[in-house]
């Protein structure tokens, strides 16, 4: 072993070289008190069996050799049947108990009479407070986790809310419009652009209100009213006789 260039060399590829020695060193000795075997495959002082065998290209010796234990935990693996996921039901019985009646699962599901992107939407919260009306951009089916993003116009500043469908505290979700054709992208972020903007909606869910009164009252609303003012005019014709008198 020559010295003098090692000197030169770093600490590290001295501590190398040194350790490389010494397992040649070793090596060479376990070689020597092998048995020598007949055949031409190089000697090994392990058994052959669950060992891996590392032999020089050069030397066509042993260097080193380590176990291989058989795969028990895959094989049992293989023969246990899989274990199922309970995400699943546990989501069922979660939509379960929060929409008993499947009124808002139906309205998100993906069916013709359900809503979708491009509708204007208005959300009512249980807690009091105004109404939120927007634009739906986005709808995320999640399981119990399902959300839609709304965007509205507040102060001619462009505000939008997510919204889980399945929380508490929304009281209701009702569409005030729908788009007139099929929107062909699932998410509309290009609506917050000022040339694809909408705006307020305002306008929109005052004549919706409007109509929704108009439609309320009925047949009835129209009776009721008809009585009261019969009502009055008979009253005000017995006060003028009175007066007559």
């Amino acid at each position: 072993m020559n010295v003098a260039p090692l000197a030169r060399r770093p600490l590290g590829c001295l501590k190398t070289s040194l350790r490389q020695a010494r397992q040649q060193k070793m090596y060479s000795q376990q070689m020597a008190t092998a048995v020598k075997s007949k055949s031409k495959s190089p000697p090994s002082v392990l058994p052959p069996l669950n060992y891996h065998k590392v032999v020089d290209r050069r030397t066509r010796k042993l260097r080193t050799a380590f176990a291989v234990y058989p795969p028990t935990i895959a094989a049992a693996a293989k023969t246990a049947p899989p274990i199922p996921n309970p995400m699943p039901t546990i989501d069922e019985f979660q939509i379960k108990r929060m929409d008993p009646t499947g009124a808002r699962t139906a309205l998100f599901a993906k069916t013709r009479d359900a809503a979708r992107v491009g509708d204007v939407l208005m959300v009512s919260h249980r807690r009091g407070g105004e109404p939120f009306a927007g634009v739906c951009l986005s709808i995320r089916r999640r399981g119990i986790d399902t959300a839609i993003l709304l965007r509205n116009h507040l102060g001619k500043v462009g505000v939008e809310m997510w919204f889980k469908i399945y929380n508490k505290n929304v009281a209701g979700i009702e569409i005030v419009k729908r788009r007139k054709k099929r929107a062909r992208r699932a998410r509309l972020t290009y609506m917050r652009k000022p040339k694809h903007d909408m705006g307020s909606v305002e306008d929109l869910v005052f004549a919706w209100k409007k109509a929704r009164r108009v439609y309320a009252t009925g047949k009835g609303g129209a009776a009721k009213a008809g009585a009261k003012g019969a009502k009055g005019a008979k009253g005000a014709k017995g006060k003028v006789a009175a007066k007559k008198k």
